[in-house]
């Protein structure tokens, strides 16, 4: 079933068909969570993904994000949720800001945009077109494994940052 992109914000397409804002709330398979904060959702297996999580707690000084393994059951049930696979093979990460999921390439540059300057620059990116960045993405998302490794166990945040993780 091929959905046509849907906008969303003004910022362009999306890659997905897009659930209502909060939309989560009313699915009885998605647990209940905090989500007053934007939430990161990642493959915790992944060597890249993991510490693209590492990263992000390292950089957002001002706290402004949650993180999420893919792995638990909250994550497991978002990505149900928005029609991802979740079999395991985790091949986008999700953010989740004020109820709306975003994914691919729009997500990690609003993941980004959110850990303020520099890293904000990277809303350069939407300079290219989205069907030539979400191909990008998927080449890395398809060879993470491969390139960058898998972890042995599900990655677990320093003490110092496990209030930032919902599960």
């Amino acid at each position: 079933l091929k959905t046509p992109p849907v906008f969303n914000a003004g910022r362009g397409p999306q890659t997905m068909p897009l659930r209502p804002a909060y939309s989560y709330r009313q699915d009885p398979a998605v647990p209940d969570f905090p989500d007053d904060k934007p939430v990161i959702v990642f493959d915790g297996y992944c060597a890249l993904c993991s510490g693209w999580a590492s990263f992000v707690l390292r950089h957002d000084t001002r706290k402004h994000y949650r993180l999420l393994a893919a792995q638990s059951p909250l994550g497991v049930a978002l990505y149900a949720h928005y029609g991802l696979k979740s079999s395991g093979d985790y091949d986008s990460n999700i953010l989740i800001a004020d109820g709306m999921a975003w994914i691919k390439s729009e997500g990690s540059i609003r993941m980004a945009e959110g850990l303020g300057f520099p890293w904000r620059l990277a809303g350069a990116f939407r300079l290219l077109p989205l069907g030539m960045r979400d191909a990008l993405y998927g080449v890395v998302a398809r060879n993470r494994l491969k390139w960058f490794g898998r972890r042995d166990s599900c990655y677990l945040p320093p003490a110092e940052f496990r209030h930032r993780f919902l599960a």
